[in-house]
């Protein structure tokens, strides 16, 4: 009797997606392909990431915390302060050696491993994805990139370069194991999500026989929608005038389609918009507006191509018949993108303000193209994170609840599992990727020893129970799960959650909510039941004890003192 064929794996990252961009998760930007995949597959309302990009990469491929991962603090901010956080195990700023990643135990265990796309994980070769267990890589190591490859401040003779947000200039791409040189070895005609899929499609279509034989384990993080905002302006077109009413008006807009379509309750009560010091869009002068909806409408645009490369990946599957034993999932790996950026440094005595009016052109006509720089700020990404509260970086749910898809026809059909189309309500976190990918691969959990190594066990927990269940099943029961970054915190069990935020994001004071009646996080428990408040904060301190944290952001703000600065940037 043949054995059964073992299920290929592809994950799919979008970079600052907000939680209603697309159309299954009620938003305007065409995604027919994702509507697809949703409608073949179940969406998840309660999937949670980090609050930031590395952080969420490092528990997607480890199965644990962060901080126990080496992402307690991400590279840009480490690399600023390095003496805090030297010598404090998982605060390395790159994925550790004291987690096993997926990707080398489905190595171990004969699965074809591949990349293309974004890894922001470290940018030397001994922690790169050469060396975590991928087998073919197209790489770009650091976190962002512009989009068309245009980058002038790397290779003008009269800077030097900084590695807040790049590496050096001759290593921030790689394939396989060894570096690209970005000025001359990509192509011509680069645009970040064609080009990452034509080499994650290339890499797939070129195989030998036996690595056919082989199932596979395909990483597609695209660094889209990330700033900045560019895409192809026959793109950009479909979507003109569409945003002139402003963030508020797409707000209102989304909030009814999310729950017309069932995934908000309909009584929900929403958090405020954010304004972080930009001008409301009701006070903007005429000229402001216009570019404020025109970066939105790029924006749509990324979305859109993201989608039309997701419908490119899946025609080549079904063309060699691995579609549907492929279990798929889409995700984002944060919250809409909120901040203000003008002041990160890039280069050495620079900002990236510094570097835009030096380098970029940014009148309204230029919008979109290879050589403008913009991003969309708080107002826009409130409206794609509503009715959560906040944006990227912050705690609070619209930071850390992120769309998720999941296909998988051997589990999820009209006969088994859940329905195809399926709404889920279910508690979920980016931990749970690698256990899930392991159950339904027949592999065992890689324990406390690894490849030789001593490795942190996995924190997060396989969907099968609810994959094969027709209703939702609680996963997580009254497992702490917990977030920090530089002391902006919080802590579930169950659906209690509490919230610290400290000042400029907050009151610098615990905030205790109940998500199974307040998603927009708008109604503060604290005062109201001081008991359960010391429940949640207990369980927060044992997470901080589990994970190995310290307390960074004391630290931080001291340091930042002693530099007359008031921001971690």
């Amino acid at each position: 009797m043949t054995a059964p064929k073992r299920p290929n794996f592809l994950v799919i990252v979008a970079d600052d997606l907000g939680f209603s961009d697309t159309s299954p998760f009620g938003g305007e930007i065409d995604t027919p392909n994702l509507h697809r995949l949703a409608m073949e597959g179940i969406r998840m309302t309660d999937f949670h990431t980090a609050a930031s990009c590395s952080p969420t990469r490092a528990m997607l491929l480890s199965g644990t915390d962060a901080h126990i991962a080496g992402l307690g603090v991400m590279a840009e901010r480490r690399n600023r302060f390095p003496h805090i956080f030297d010598g404090k195990s998982g605060y390395e700023g790159y994925l550790n050696y004291k987690v096993a990643a997926l990707p080398e135990i489905l190595q171990d265990n004969d699965y074809f491993t591949c990349m293309s796309g974004k890894w922001h994980l470290g940018l030397t070769k001994d922690v790169a994805p050469c060396s975590r267990g991928f087998t073919k890589v197209f790489t770009l190591l650091p976190g962002a990139g512009n989009h068309y490859n245009h980058e002038p401040q790397l290779y003008d003779t009269t800077e030097k370069p900084r590695v807040i947000l790049k590496g050096d200039k001759q290593g921030l791409w790689m394939r396989d194991d060894q570096f690209l040189n970005g000025d001359t070895d990509l192509p011509k005609d680069f645009y970040s999500s064609n080009t990452f899929t034509d080499n994650l499609l290339s890499i797939l279509q070129n195989r030998t026989p036996d690595q056919k034989d082989q199932p596979f384990f395909a990483y597609l993080p695209f660094t889209a929608p990330h700033w900045p905002l560019q895409a192809p302006p026959e793109t950009i077109q479909k979507y003109h005038g569409q945003y002139a009413d402003g963030p508020l008006a797409l707000r209102s807009r989304r909030l009814q389609s999310l729950i017309k379509n069932g995934l908000v309750p309909a009584d929900v009560d929403p958090a405020p918009i954010i304004t972080l010091g930009t001008t409301p869009w009701d006070e903007l002068p005429p000229e402001e507006k216009a570019k404020s909806s025109r970066a939105m409408e790029i924006y749509a645009a990324m979305v859109d191509l993201i989608d039309v490369n997701i419908g490119r990946i899946r025609e080549y599957l079904k063309s060699i018949d691995e579609w549907d034993n492929t279990f798929v999932v889409f995700m984002s790996d944060n919250g809409a993108e909120g901040q203000l950026l003008e002041a990160i440094p890039v280069l050495a005595g620079a900002t990236l303000g510094d570097v835009i009016e030096k380098y970029y052109d940014n009148s309204l006509e230029n919008l979109g193209n290879h050589n403008s720089f913009v991003w969309y700020g708080p107002q826009w990404a409130s409206a794609a994170t509503a009715p959560c509260r906040a944006t990227k970086s912050f705690t609070t749910e619209g930071g850390i609840r992120c769309p998720c898809i999941v296909r998988y026809p051997p589990l999820l059909n009209e006969t088994i599992g859940m329905k195809p189309g399926t709404i889920t309500n279910t508690f979920t976190t980016v931990m749970d990727i690698l256990p899930t990918v392991l159950d339904l691969a027949g592999i065992n959990l890689p324990g406390t020893n690894f490849r030789g190594r001593e490795v942190a066990p996995v924190r997060g927990h396989s969907w099968r129970p609810l994959l094969e269940s027709n209703v939702d099943v609680d996963i997580y029961h009254a497992d702490v799960v917990g977030w920090e970054q530089l002391g902006i915190a919080a802590v579930r069990v169950g659906n209690w959650k509490a919230l610290f935020l400290p000042p400029p994001r907050g009151q610098g004071k615990w905030e205790l909510y109940d998500l199974s009646r307040d998603l927009g996080e708008v109604d503060d428990l604290a005062e109201r039941m001081p008991e359960k408040l010391a429940e949640m904060i207990g369980h927060y301190e044992r997470y901080f004890q589990e994970s190995g944290m310290f307390d960074s952001y004391s630290v931080f703000q001291e340091e930042l003192k002693k530099k007359g600065v008031e921001r971690a940037w």
